[in-house]
């Protein structure tokens, strides 16, 4: 999202749902303990043994040891000789000056212009179309790493430019396979924690994927399984899923895993904390165990190091910036101290302030799905136009608010962190309410 200027108002006794989520999981062997707010009993922390814990459990297993694999390529790495021709002092420098950390053996160059990756004409065509100058710290490192066949972690925070970090090296992974027959599953997976963070993907493999004659489907609940199912036996290469919908594909046998040689956990931070390692699990034992790996977050807690060390093998690490948790210093934060009787009161005093500006967007996050209906008819009934979306929303019905969010100029969304993917894309200064 690109913000001018940024407010955001994080008032005394609310919780992150996200810290809540994370401080009462346990992780070990492939099982967690799963605890959640329960919005009908009065905000109370309860033991959840929902499907979720459930899901998969009907997912044949794999002897691949039993199994006769085909072997594959996947080192792809034919930059331009500038690249291969850098020092290692230009490339030092070039880390050093963007709080760049390599960790790993055998570390190919940094990519560090467009013309020198050794990527297809129509790429670089669609790099210039789309106004791309130079690519970002991200996609400067990781190019050289996953067009090598290497697994690596990247660490960096929304934003970065990672979704194209691992597309265009899938892209030419795909393109040097063989081509996908009828029964086939993917060759590419990409699994993300949210419906709205799938369907941004999606639309990067649609730019790049289109001239290639490469597929690709998107898989998520919380929509009509027909239109998906029909994709999925039709055959695509690249399958971009939320876990819990994939597996129910799995199970229905609807698709699988073993043409699966390309492997990328976006977000794997958010995937863990919103309960989804054991679809993670899962879903990994079904892809053959020589595949590459591409995983992604913004933090790099000790969930995420376990899952790295588990299922990647001599995997290259890279830090864009530091690791620490810390504010954006691209934002104003404002922190208000009050009462929970005061936040109303303040919220519309607030909402009077950005309401005389002509461009002023309003994000209200809150903890629970009642919380956002309860807050949108209280605005609504002060004489504002306000909007929420939360988790039992049709996709119909949250797509039509976000974009009707992105087209406003002075629009009031209320939401849980449902919302906090999906909107990069909005422009304009944004105020964000907690």
């Amino acid at each position: 999202m690109e913000v001018g200027r940024m407010v955001d108002k994080i008032r005394r006794g609310g919780r992150d749902s996200r810290s809540a989520e994370r401080s009462s999981r346990s992780f070990g062997g492939g099982t967690s303990s799963l605890m959640r707010r329960n919005d009908r009993n009065g905000g109370r922390v309860e033991k959840r043994f929902d499907r979720m814990e459930r899901n998969g459990e009907n997912l044949r297993s794999i002897r691949w040891d039993q199994v006769t694999l085909e072997a594959f390529q996947k080192n792809f790495f034919q930059p331009a000789s500038s690249v291969l021709n850098r020092s290692r002092a230009e490339v030092n420098q070039y880390l050093d000056k963007n709080e760049i950390t390599v960790y790993g053996k055998n570390v190919p160059a940094p990519i560090l212009h467009f013309h020198e990756s050794g990527f297809p004409q129509y790429m670089l065509d669609e790099f210039q179309r789309q106004a791309f100058k130079e690519p970002t710290y991200i996609q400067a490192v990781g190019w050289s790493i996953a067009m090598s066949g290497r697994d690596m972690v990247g660490i960096a925070k929304t934003g970065s430019g990672k979704t194209l970090a691992y597309i265009l090296p899938a892209l030419v992974h795909i393109s040097n396979q063989p081509r996908i027959a009828r029964g086939d599953g993917p060759i590419a997976l990409v699994l993300a924690p949210t419906r709205e963070l799938a369907q941004q993907i999606k639309q990067v493999c649609d730019d790049f994927g289109r001239r290639m004659g490469i597929y690709n489907t998107c898989v998520f609940g919380g929509a009509s399984k027909y239109p998906q199912e029909s994709d999925l036996r039709r055959g695509v290469e690249i399958v971009i899923a939320t876990p819990g919908r994939l597996i129910d594909f799995l199970e229905r046998e609807t698709t699988n895993l073993r043409r699966c040689t390309y492997l990328v956990l976006d977000e794997a931070d958010r995937m863990l904390d919103m309960g989804f390692e054991p679809q993670i699990r899962k879903i990994i034992s079904q892809i053959r165990p020589d595949r590459q790996v591409l995983m992604w977050s913004a933090t790099w807690p000790k969930e995420i190091r376990k899952l790295a060390e588990e299922f990647l093998r001599d995997y290259i690490q890279i830090n864009i910036g530091s690791l620490n948790l810390a504010a954006n210093e691209n934002i104003l934060q404002i922190i208000d101290c009050c009462e929970e009787y005061e936040k109303e009161n303040r919220l519309f005093k607030l909402l009077e302030q950005i309401s005389s500006q002509n461009d002023g967007k309003t994000i209200i996050f809150v903890e629970t799905k009642r919380k956002v209906d309860k807050i949108v008819n209280v605005i609504r009934r002060q004489g504002w136009r306000a909007d929420g979306i939360h988790g039992d929303k049709s996709q119909k019905d949250r797509d039509y608010v976000l974009n009707t969010f992105r087209r406003s100029n002075n629009g009031i969304l209320v939401a849980t962190d449902v919302a906090s993917r999906g909107l990069e894309s909005i422009s304009g200064r944004s105020t964000v309410y907690r």
